[in-house]
């Protein structure tokens, strides 16, 4: 096996404030990085203590989304990142120091798992609903579809009807369940293009949910929308999915918008001018950050960045949702690589968010739809590579060396795992190495054998900061994560009701 170094001395000093216990007297000590984390609680007690309350009212909201970003997720990209940064464990992603969180329930109407379409129409509409329905509520089937039904309005809807500028970010497909909720109402989340429909949906009047962007009349219209998903936008004649014959990138051309597919386009766009912008930079969703070209494709910090800048201009504010969709994509094919690289990205996002806003005006809110099966577990030494094997130094023999961990049958075992899905560990056979495990394409092994992993029903986080982000805290509802939004921008929805009609 190939041989690792993780800096034993280093690694003692950690163990200092186990050994003091069960040490002989008069054996030497590290006090130093008992200081270091005694100085660190009081950075974060003063970053606390002295952060400005905001309880004013929010002019502009932008809801940041990882996609199947559990909190093992999130801990095990800060030690990913803190990684190459220098710090380890005790790196912190940029969100991470917003003064407010909470625990948020993610169950549904019909599942104590759910999926991305119903956890994210809870989070933009305010209600549950069930798995694989979009913007539309429970009892609501294909009585949804027609033209005079009245759904549930969105939080790209209210905003628009209020006067603001909208925006939508997102590294899947435009069409894909999370970023959809925002301007569609679909009963099904895989009616992407026209030619997904069932003949059911077709005989009541459903519309698809590429179609529904185009035909999203609230205000203005959505001012900012990019991802991938090409394909459901294109007729069939043009590589395309759609059976009508219907280019509706060119319809949104037409219509007065500017349409780009590649990052020479986006790089070529003015955040001063006025016209609408469809983005669409991939036939279906966009690559992993790990496997980008830079100059194919925009990142989600590129993309959010410009977002921010053209929405800003808008003198009644803004409501923009950035989606890291991919996470999710690589955690269920159990690739604890992509996913990590992927929160890399969102984190780059958050930071570059933060840049170009003012906290005393904006509303920032980080959270997930939903979680996954992805464990951190082993008693992995500190400095062990999160993606690695799990090793472990002897508490009672400071500056001895991490050696493997081995399971019953004597195999080595990685620090991430999941409950489920592919590569299910073996009862017996080769053993794992380093190179193995460290590889990007490396699969986790997991306990109990799926084509795909799962989602999670645990409770997902949520950090808030910005105008009245001290109502985020405690464990709540998902679907209330949407009133509070409404009501830090102002918006009385009790009053101003809850539904929308159906925008054809």
């Amino acid at each position: 096996m190939r041989t690792i170094s993780f800096r034993p001395a280093r690694m003692a000093a950690t163990l200092g404030f186990v050994l003091a216990a069960a040490t002989p007297a008069g054996l030497a000590q590290e006090a130093g990085p008992e200081e270091t984390s005694w100085q660190r609680a009081q950075t974060e007690l003063a970053r606390r203590v002295e952060a400005p309350p905001r309880p004013q009212q929010a002019r502009n909201v932008i809801l940041f989304i990882a996609d199947g970003m559990s909190i093992p997720t999130i801990s095990a990209a800060r030690i990913f990142e803190g990684e190459q940064a220098g710090d380890g464990e005790a790196h912190t992603l940029s969100f991470e120091a917003f003064p407010n969180a909470a625990l948020v329930r993610t169950y549904n109407n019909d599942a104590q798992v759910a999926d991305s379409a119903s956890t994210a129409t809870a989070l933009v509409t305010g209600h549950k609903t069930r798995s694989g329905a979009i913007s539309v509520t429970a009892d609501q089937f294909l009585d949804a579809c027609a033209a005079d039904a009245e759904l549930p309005a969105t939080l790209a809807e209210r905003a628009e009807d209020a006067g603001m500028a909208t925006g939508i970010v997102s590294t899947a497909r435009l069409t894909h369940a999370t970023p959809a909720t925002m301007y569609a109402h679909s009963l099904v989340r895989y009616w992407e293009a026209d030619s997904d429909i069932a003949p059911e949906g077709v005989a009541a009047g459903c519309v698809d949910i590429a179609a529904q962007l185009l035909a999203f009349d609230a205000g203005d219209g959505i001012d900012i929308a990019m991802g991938g998903g090409r394909r459901n936008f294109l007729p069939e004649s043009a590589g395309g999915e759609r059976g009508d014959g219907r280019d509706l990138i060119a319809e949104w051309q037409e219509g007065g918008g500017v349409a780009v597919t590649d990052a020479e386009g986006f790089r070529s766009l003015d955040p001063a001018a006025g016209e609408p912008v469809l983005g669409l930079f991939t036939d279906s969703h966009m690559a992993f950050e790990a496997d980008r070209d830079d100059a194919q494709e925009p990142s989600l910090a590129d993309m959010t960045a410009f977002a921010i800048d053209r929405l800003s201009r808008d003198e009644d504010g803004y409501v923009l949702m950035v989606e890291a969709g991919r996470v999710d994509h690589a955690h269920h094919a159990t690739n604890a690589y992509r996913a990590m690289t992927d929160m890399q990205a969102f984190d780059a996002a958050i930071a570059t968010a933060l840049e170009h806003v003012d906290l005393d005006e904006t509303l920032v809110i980080v959270t997930a739809d939903h979680g996954h099966t992805m464990t951190f577990a082993g008693y992995p030494s500190r400095g062990n590579p999160i993606l690695g094997l799990v090793r472990r130094a002897n508490p009672y023999e400071p500056g001895s060396e991490p050696e493997l961990t081995l399971d019953e049958t004597g195999r080595p075992y990685t620090t991430l795992g999941y409950r489920n899905g592919p590569n299910v560990r073996p009862h017996e056979g080769e053993a794992l190495d380093d190179a193995t495990v460290l590889d990007p394409d490396y699969r986790q092994e997991t306990a109990v054998a799926l084509s795909d992993e799962t989602h999670s029903g645990a409770d997902v986080a949520l950090y808030a900061t910005g105008p009245r982000a001290h109502w985020f805290g405690g464990s709540i509802e998902q679907n209330t994560v949407f009133h509070l939004m409404a009501a830090a921008l102002g918006w009385n929805v009790a009053e101003d009701g809850d539904t929308t009609p159906h925008h054809e």
